[in-house]
């Protein structure tokens, strides 16, 4: 059956099997009478439409009173432009989020950083300050009352010289007295010597001062023999009314001194022991400081010579001073100390005799020149007795001079491991303890 029959079909039922005819060319006057299912039909039809006109949506109207559009044309730029409104209000995207993050962060950023530069000029401002008002009084004169005598060592330089001037109460700041030596063209035309400045002497005063020959001040001429210990040299200074020697000895241990090798020197007892170096000198009464930075630097002078050939020996500063200190105490003279530097090098080599057996050691630790130690002596036990401990000590026990420092790196080369002080006030030196014997009892 095609849609036609279908249709047809369909009209039949509502028609109830009768034609239906509407004739749109008559009038309500000339109309006939429809029949009874012909109104049964119209009555169907009407609830068929009455039910797709309900069901049919309901035309929008306007929410908000006004005035009617004049025409369609008129009304459709605005619903479009409302739809467009509708479309461009979207919630941002991820991306979109992190960059409107990342500028929050940016704008934190810069109000901290500009916080953080006016928290810090202010803090600079405040430091120039009281830094300026520090060194300006550091600068001018102290106001303090009596004389130092300060002593500037031979080639001392302005950091050097600084230190000294420091330790002597005469500046307060090292590195600004360096700026301004540096500043008033004084640095390379500092003169050595001993100069007796005023305690309110400012940097003025000063630089005049240490820019000219050494004033006469009252100075006592000392010799400090070659082999004396800390506490010798200590007591010939206290003789002569140049030292207090509680503050010599605090010097010596923890004074501060602006030489490398001092940095190289281990932590010990007298540490300075065998560094102050003898020599004739002219020291001034009350200048511990001064006595004892003069004799480091004429240690520091003679020593430079000898560093090449102490690394050539593979050893250290410290091991070569306290060899050459042995030396110094246990030879007779320049004829026999690098006999017995050969000796105790020896030694350090040797498996079978490794202990140096010094007597000058075991001295060392009576504090006593003994001219025959005892067994009971060779046992005590410290570790400057050679006689109980292997090698050499752990530090020096004089101060060596410089014959003695050569021979400890210039040793003689002998096979010798042995030597007595003969009858004859002269040392016997073997190679084999038989040897040895004969010459201790010849």
């Amino acid at each position: 059956m095609d849609e036609k029959e279908k249709n047809e079909t369909r009209i039949e039922e509502l028609t109830g099997g009768e034609p239906f005819h509407a004739d749109l060319g008559q009038t309500e006057e000339n109309r006939e009478t429809p029949s009874p299912g012909e109104l049964e039909a119209q009555e169907k039809m009407e609830k068929i439409f009455k039910s797709v006109s309900q069901n049919r949506p309901e035309p929008e109207t306007a929410t908000q009173p006004g005035p009617a559009p004049e025409d369609e044309d008129e009304a459709e730029p605005e619903s479009n432009q409302a739809e467009i409104e509708l479309m461009t209000v979207r919630k941002p995207t991820s991306q979109q989020k992190r960059a409107m993050e990342r500028k929050r962060q940016a704008a934190k950023k810069r109000k901290n950083k500009r916080l953080a530069l006016k928290l810090f000029f202010a803090a600079l401002i405040v430091a120039v300050v009281v830094a300026g008002g520090y060194f300006y009084a550091d600068y001018m004169p102290g106001g303090q009352n009596g004389e130092v005598v300060v002593t500037i060592p031979e080639g001392a330089g302005t950091a050097q010289i600084a230190k000294i001037l420091n330790k002597n109460g005469l500046v307060n700041s090292k590195g600004f007295y360096r700026l301004m030596s540096k500043v008033r063209g004084v640095d390379g035309k500092y003169n050595f010597g001993k100069f007796k400045l005023n305690k309110n002497a400012g940097y003025e005063d000063i630089f005049k001062a240490l820019t000219q020959s050494g004033v006469n001040v009252d100075a006592v001429k000392i010799t400090i023999p070659e082999g004396y210990e800390i506490y010798k040299i200590a007591d010939t200074l206290a003789e002569k009314g140049l030292i207090d020697k509680d503050k010599f000895y605090y010097l010596v241990d923890y004074g501060d001194f602006d030489y490398d090798f001092v940095k190289d020197i281990p932590e010990r007892d007298n540490r300075l022991e065998g560094y102050l170096f003898p020599s004739t000198y002219e020291f001034t009464a009350g200048d511990e400081y001064g006595i004892i930075n003069e004799m480091l630097a004429q240690f520091d002078k003679v020593y430079e010579k000898y560093k090449g050939r102490a690394k050539e020996m593979n050893m250290t500063m410290d091991e070569a001073v306290t060899l050459a200190s042995i030396i110094e105490r246990e030879a007779l003279g320049d004829e026999d100390r690098k006999l017995v530097s050969s000796v105790f090098h020896n030694r350090m080599d040797s498996s079978n005799y490794p202990y140096l057996q010094s007597c000058a050691t075991v001295q060392y630790v009576l504090k006593e020149r003994k001219p025959v130690l005892s067994v009971e002596d060779t046992k005590i036990d410290s570790p400057y007795n050679t006689y109980i401990n292997k090698g050499l000590p752990i530090g020096p026990i004089a101060s060596p001079g410089e014959k003695s420092i050569e021979a400890a790196l210039y040793p003689e080369e002998t096979d010798y491991l042995f030597f007595v002080l003969g009858s004859d006030n002269k040392h016997h030196f073997s190679k084999t303890y038989e040897e040895h014997m004969q010459n201790k009892n010849g």
